[in-house]
């Protein structure tokens, strides 16, 4: 029997998604190399230390394909319970860095349980949609339960404060929701709601620095060599790129180190002030093709959790590509999303690897109903 699974995990196994994320992810160490190279001793084997996350969420990944994704749907208000104690106990446990308490560290180890959170908010809310037997559009009073189940960990992760990951895990509930048929009365009402709590989330739960972020990027020119810096300083070093690019580790802005967090949340403005447009292109295909290759594994998905499942990770990997990309192209504030399998960090890299091995999970699976 074990024989027969392993054969079938092997004939289906989806070559385009591996091929995809394995590109992703080589030339995402190559970069990381080229933008801590001009940088401390320390920083400068952080490629290394990319390269055992890595293999570390390859493996990951791996356990998650070995075991059939139906199984997660069982275990689904599991891992949301555990999420939330997690959630909880970075207030407990987390050592404050830059004014927010984000990581639990555990010896040598640290873990961000936000990071987490997105995908068992995935898992939670395919659980809850797979045993919804409402097939027409959904109204706003079929959103109150999955609401409250995004509200809870969303509002924990505010308190931390995390705005970027909190901005994410609303994204991703809003793609799921958008792409399991509600209605579009229901969507201009969310919006209008959106838009007139705007001022009361400005007033009483950004915090000093975040919306110093903001007005930067209202205003660029009024801060410069302060909360404007990261965005100026990236906006030249994409500009400064041209075609061709100035070639590998010949990056004026990263080798001088005007770009701040290079190997963080501004890997792609190293990527295309040394590679160019040409280069910034052939990103721009691999993740984009990462993200339409999810929806087609969406779309052929054999039951509404996996279905539910690949959207969400699709979802995932889009908007951290958006949003990376339009904070440090000057098109939105600077609120620390990383670019995924791209930027440098153990959390983000697992979450991401244990993504894809959900998709590939679902992917594998669609033959085996």
């Amino acid at each position: 029997m074990a024989t027969m699974v392993g054969k079938g995990l092997r004939d289906n196994f989806d070559w385009p998604l591996f091929v995809t994320v394995a590109t992703i992810a080589v030339i995402g160490v190559t970069n990381l190399y080229s933008a801590t190279s001009a940088t401390t001793s320390a920083l400068s084997e952080l490629y290394i230390q990319q390269i055992y996350w890595l293999t570390l969420g390859a493996g990951a990944a791996v356990l998650v394909v070995a075991i059939d994704y139906r199984h997660y749907e069982r275990l689904g208000w599991w891992a949301y319970g555990i999420g939330i104690a997690l959630l909880m106990l970075v207030f407990l446990l987390a050592p404050e860095i830059r004014g927010s308490q984000r990581w639990i560290r555990i010896g040598s180890f640290s873990l961000q349980p936000s990071e987490v959170m997105k995908l068992i908010i995935i898992v939670a809310l395919a659980k809850y949609l797979h045993n919804d037997p409402k097939t027409d559009g959904r109204t706003l009073k079929d959103l109150v339960i999955p609401g409250l189940i995004l509200a809870l960990p969303m509002t924990l992760i505010l308190l931390q404060p995390d705005l970027g990951t909190a901005l994410i895990l609303a994204f991703i509930f809003g793609s799921i929701m958008l792409l399991t048929h509600l209605k579009l009365r229901s969507v201009i009402t969310l919006a209008v709601v959106f838009i007139v709590s705007a001022p009361l989330t400005w007033t009483y739960l950004l915090k000093t620095y975040q919306q110093r972020r903001l007005t930067a990027f209202l205003n660029p020119e009024e801060d410069l060599l302060g909360s404007g810096w990261h965005a100026h300083q990236s906006i030249v070093a994409i500009g400064s790129g041209g075609i061709f690019g100035k070639g590998f580790m010949q990056g004026t802005q990263n080798q001088h180190r005007f770009l701040p967090d290079q190997h963080t949340d501004f890997p792609f403005p190293v990527w295309a002030e040394e590679q160019g447009f040409l280069g910034v292109a052939l990103l721009f295909f691999l993740y984009v093709f990462l993200i339409l290759w999810g929806l087609k594994i969406a779309s052929q998905a054999k039951d509404r959790f996996g279905a539910v499942v690949a959207v969400g990770v699709s979802a995932f990997f889009f908007w951290h590509t958006i949003i990376n990309l339009a904070m440090v192209s000057g098109l939105a504030p600077v609120v620390g999303v990383t670019l995924p399998l791209f930027s440098y960090g153990g959390s983000s890299v697992l979450t991401s690897m244990v993504g894809i091995g959900l998709l590939m999970n679902v992917s594998i699976r669609r033959f085996s109903f």
